[in-house]
């Protein structure tokens, strides 16, 4: 017997409606995974404005444990920069902003690195902006009671602005960075962003990058979870580590060494990290798969010979380890030799392996 047309039209919609669902399932549990394995610093990139175009990051938590310090928000100004002194010799500070603030903060704000979880300070030409990861534990009206007694004007809201001009930074008990002049906070989040504009941060929330998938999203995420990191944009590693800051001698040698190395093209994202194991991985994004093949065998060479500009040779300062091409991607491991300070030595130019 011939099944009636509506009928069959209604289970094959059925089917078709069964699929669908699965399918929609499938692309959520998809998304809730990525989510999920997305690392604190790629969480944090996507709360950093679209502008940036040079990031630092610096996981406090994991830098004091690393230095093996026992600090709390008791701690004085003096024992906070006593820790900042020993992971500078780690070579673990070089992407904060906050070094040269933390006695003050820790002594007159109520937070530094002594407590922080993790800080992200973005810079573009737009404007710049801190993301400042809070512990679980923070007590935040003792934060905002600790920002009254700052001097720092209370916003009508507890997610407003809290502002402090040049002059009352200046009135506590030590230098202070002007990016905290503008400070909000973020208490279901547990996070704090400052700026040294207030109508810049006023505007983070409308500015932010989001989860997108572009060069420096997949630099940083290159980098796994790592104690502290710098990423540029390719636009900024081009005209911060280009060999153009070196002199004419300089430009000469480097410019023979990369044609003898077979040449390299223009980044288009770029990231150095220090990790946990003591290494650092350098992570390249180029424009297409051929290129980022021909610039990891290029820029190995390179990485392993002289380094003009800097003075000496790379291998001075660093063993190079694995060097991999997925895709646009090129990874470089670098293992720092008799505690060579790499990341503070090779994320200003002119650095010749990363030369555009």
């Amino acid at each position: 017997m011939r099944r009636p047309a509506l009928a069959w039209s209604r289970r094959r919609w059925l089917v078709v409606g069964a699929v669908l669902a699965v399918v929609v399932a499938a692309l959520v549990m998809v998304w809730v995974v990525r989510d999920d394995e997305r690392t604190p610093l790629e969480e944090a990139l996507a709360l950093a404005p679209e502008s940036s175009a040079r990031y630092g990051w610096t996981d406090w938590a994991e830098v004091r444990a690393e230095v093996g310090t026992d600090l709390s928000a008791g701690s004085t100004g003096a024992e906070v920069d006593d820790f900042l002194l020993e992971a500078y010799d780690r070579d673990l500070t070089s992407a904060t902003a906050l070094d040269d603030s933390a006695a003050a903060m820790q002594d007159d704000l109520g937070f530094s690195p002594a407590t922080l979880e993790w800080e992200l300070f973005a810079q573009g030409g737009a404007g710049a902006l801190l993301v400042l990861g809070l512990p679980e534990d923070a007590d935040v009206d003792a934060l905002r009671e600790r920002l009254r007694e700052a001097r720092f004007i209370e916003p009508d809201e507890d997610d407003g602005v809290w502002f402090a001009d040049a002059g009352k930074l200046q009135e506590l008990s030590g230098p202070v960075t002007p990016q905290l002049g503008a400070i909000e906070i973020d208490e279901d989040a547990g996070i704090v962003y400052a700026s040294d504009d207030p109508g810049f941060l006023g505007l983070r929330a409308d500015v932010a990058r989001g989860d997108v998938d572009d060069p420096v999203g997949r630099a940083a995420a290159a980098l796994g979870e790592p104690l502290a990191a710098v990423v540029y944009t390719g636009d900024h590693a081009c005209g911060e580590l280009a060999m153009s800051g070196a002199d004419p001698v300089d430009r000469t040698r480097g410019a023979e060494l990369i044609e003898d190395a077979g040449g390299v093209h223009p980044l288009t994202g770029f990231a150095m990290a220090a990790r946990a194991d003591g290494d650092v991985r350098v992570a390249l994004v180029l424009d297409t798969d051929e290129q980022a093949r021909a610039d990891a065998d290029s820029r190995s060479r390179l990485a392993a010979g002289p380094a003009p500009g800097q003075g000496g040779t790379f291998p001075e300062r660093f063993e190079l380890g694995r060097v991999t091409a997925d895709g646009t991607l090129v990874t470089m491991d670098l293992t720092p030799v008799d505690g060579s300070p790499v990341i503070s030595d090779l994320t200003s130019g002119p650095v010749l392996f990363a030369a555009c």
